[in-house]
Parts: structure tokens; sequence; C-alpha cells
């Protein structure tokens, strides 16, 4: 049996509120385990909100923190992608998202590419993460995680497909640019993510997963329309702007053998070329450095 059933949960988060989106995703994973979800993917710091700014620190959780391991523990049968505010041992604070598995922490992505422009201010109080890796997982096939601005670097997207995801997943607080401008939101904002998640999906020949939050942080409204994609860049689930819920969507995995044996564009990518031309980049920028 190759399908498998991925349950998108685009909440809103109470900023600060730890211990009450705990109880949140708690009964979110509950449900959809009962719901028969393979999958529960949860968005970007869905776990503390996203307008931390002076509050990082407050709601920091180590990785062996009980809370999360407790929430771990609801992961029973199912796989579960929640993200929060990683304190490193020498207490660097990372943007983080982390799969559980069947009662355990199995694997964390540190977010890598930081926003530091408009609105956005995450270098002042988060470190960048440096790995991205495709993991194992109960699903039968790896899966690469990345949060939110990670996708607008299409290295990430490659680098995990390259090193054998199956399952492209991207946890997001992404804000509509102008929140009294709604069809911005419509027009602008969520236009170029779908853009960008089905170019990905299609040039790695993906399933490629987006969960994005909803509701106001500070003021700053998030515009949701989370969406599951297939790897041929065909919409599988969509779900609506603004609105909170949980939304499921099925997918098939012998989906990504047809695409891959049909169009083998990954087969045909040359990393080893791309690492030559990015050595002689990098002398370039030295030497003129």
């Amino acid at each position: 049996m190759q399908r498998r059933r991925i349950a998108l949960a685009q909440l809103a988060p109470r900023l600060g509120r730890l211990d009450e989106n705990l109880a949140v995703h708690r009964d979110v994973l509950a449900h959809a385990r009962a719901d028969g979800a393979d999958l529960v993917v949860f968005p970007e710091l869905g776990l503390t909100g996203y307008q931390l700014q002076d509050l990082s620190a407050e709601v920091a959780m180590a990785l062996d923190d009980p809370r999360l391991a407790a929430l771990a523990a609801e992961t029973t049968g199912c796989s579960a992608i929640v993200s929060f505010v990683e304190e490193a041992p020498d207490h660097r604070l990372f943007i983080a998202a982390a799969l559980l598995e069947d009662g355990a922490l199995r694997h964390v992505h540190r977010k890598i590419y930081l926003p530091t422009y408009g609105l956005f201010d995450e270098r002042r109080f988060f470190a960048a993460g440096q790995v991205t890796r495709a993991i194992p997982s109960r699903l039968g096939v790896p899966l690469g995680l990345a949060v939110c601005e990670d996708f607008w670097h299409l290295t990430v997207p490659l680098l995990l497909a390259l090193d054998g995801a199956q399952i492209l997943v991207n946890v997001s607080s992404s804000p509509g640019r102008d929140v009294a401008a709604v069809n911005e939101v419509g027009l602008g904002t969520a236009t170029s993510w779908r853009a960008l998640l089905r170019t990905y999906a299609a040039l790695t020949t993906s399933f490629v997963v987006f969960c994005n939050r909803v509701g106001v942080d500070e003021s700053v409204t998030f515009w949701g329309g989370s969406e599951v994609i297939g790897p041929d860049g065909e919409t599988i689930m969509q779900a609506p702007l603004h609105d909170e819920g949980v939304f499921m969507a099925e997918i098939d995995l012998a989906d990504v053998r047809r695409e891959r044996v049909t169009l083998p564009l990954l087969r045909d990518e040359r990393p080893e070329m791309v690492r030559r031309q990015l050595e002689r980049i990098l002398r370039t920028r030295a030497d003129e450095g």
C-alpha cells in the first residue's frame, strides 16, 4: 500500500503561549491520528507564534526538554513535524522544525536562511542553521524539511531531492506584505509562493507539502493557503486563505516513481559540475574581496 494521508494543521498560535500551543498540538495530533493521518504538519513556530523578538529566549526549548518529549509521545503510529525555538547547548537560538515519529524525536532541521529585510528581523534574534539533509521516515520514503525562507533559495529543495527526499516539507509563517490589502495577499504573496512550490515539485519530481499559519501577531497578518502538490507540479489539495483548520490530503507514493522514470531530471543533474563552478565563483569573489 503506497497511499499516505497528510494532515496540514493551518493554525493561529498564541504568541508566546508555549503551554497553550502545546495543548493545541496534542489535541490536533490526537484527532488527526484518529482520522488516519500518517503525517501531521504544523506551521513555522507553531508552538510559540512568530513575532517573538525578545520573547524568543523565554519560550526556547532544548531538544531534551520534557515538554517536547511529551509531545513526541503523542506520535505513536504516526509522524509529525512541529516547529519551535530551539536552544542549543551553547545557548544559541534557532528556528527549528522537528520530525517526531512513533514517540521519539527523529530529526531537527534548523532554518538556514533568516530574512532580515522589510518586516523581518530574524538575524537579530536567531542563529542560522548550516545543514540540510534528507531523512528516513516511517512513511516509507525519505523526507526533506525546510522552514519558510529556505524555499526562497533554490539550492535547498535541490539538495534535499539530490540527497534522496521524495517528500519536501516546508513549514511557514508567511505574512501578507500589506496587512490591509486582502487582494495583495491573494494576488501577491500567495501567488509567488504557489509558483515556487509548483516549480520545485516539477523540477525535483517530488511531493511538496507547504503548511502556513493564519491569524495575527503584533498586527502582522498570516494568510494560510497551505497545500500539497504532486511530483508533476499539479495541486492535490489547497487549503483556504485565512481560515484556521486541519486539512487532509491523500498522496500515492508510486507517483514519484512514475514521474522520475518518465522525466529523469534528477538523474541528469550534475552536482560535480555545479561544485566546480561554485568553487570557481567563490575563488573569484575571494580575489575581488
